[in-house]
């Protein structure tokens, strides 16, 4: 059985999307999915680059894109009632209710959904406050050990070549976006899916950086 990790920041509705639909995209395939979640805050920093919601233009198409794929593809979304936030109480919680290594998928749906439904503010001290009541973390979220592991994990997906979320590592390859999901398939299928990914895969080969800025 093959593994995938999957990287993800509660911040990112293209991660929730993709969280939310990895279950059909991938129906019929046997694998076995780790959920890291790390600070996307951290890759973009890492990488020189500003987040979607830092530039206004695309805050906006973000917003309009996110809930037209929300209803294209039966998903519920209604983006939150301030955007963006700081997520690191959310990606602590997250890790301070880790079983075996990471936390489970319904770990990460209450969390996502917290977020993602209802349109309200992901970070409001009560409903956090709930959230945390309702997951019962075994871990203070605020401890020691529970940053040292959002920041292990953020290190492990830069280690991995990840530069942003949505990100699904399966054979050494990052598949990005939650557009990226039909390719992750044909990665975990193989037959004639998986040779026709190899020879996209090689698209990048011999093309020479042209100009810098």
């Amino acid at each position: 059985m093959k593994h995938v990790d999957c990287y993800l920041d509660f911040i990112s509705p293209y991660a929730y999307l993709a969280f939310e639909q990895l279950p059909q995209a991938l129906q019929g395939l046997s694998y076995e999915m780790t959920y890291r979640p790390v600070l996307f805050a951290g890759l973009l920093k890492h990488h020189g680059q500003l987040g979607p919601a830092e530039i206004a233009t695309k805050r906006d198409w973000t917003y309009r894109q996110v809930s037209w794929l929300a209803a294209r593809n039966g998903i519920e979304l209604a983006v939150p009632a301030a955007h963006p936030f700081n997520p690191l109480a959310l990606l602590r919680l997250a890790w301070a209710c880790a079983r075996h290594g990471a936390p489970n998928r319904y770990v990460v749906e209450t969390i996502f959904r917290h977020v993602w439904r209802g349109g309200q503010a992901a970070d409001a001290p009560a409903r956090l406050a709930d959230l945390t009541a309702t997951l019962a973390p075994a871990l203070d979220p605020a401890g020691d050990e529970v940053k040292q592991a959002l920041r292990a994990a953020t290190e492990q997906a830069l280690a991995a070549g990840v530069f942003g979320v949505p990100s699904f590592v399966l054979d050494g390859r990052v598949f990005w976006g939650f557009d990226a999901l039909p390719m992750l398939r044909a990665q975990l299928a193989g037959g004639a899916e998986g040779a026709a990914l190899d020879a996209a895969w090689t698209a990048p080969d011999g093309v020479a950086v042209g100009i810098k800025r």
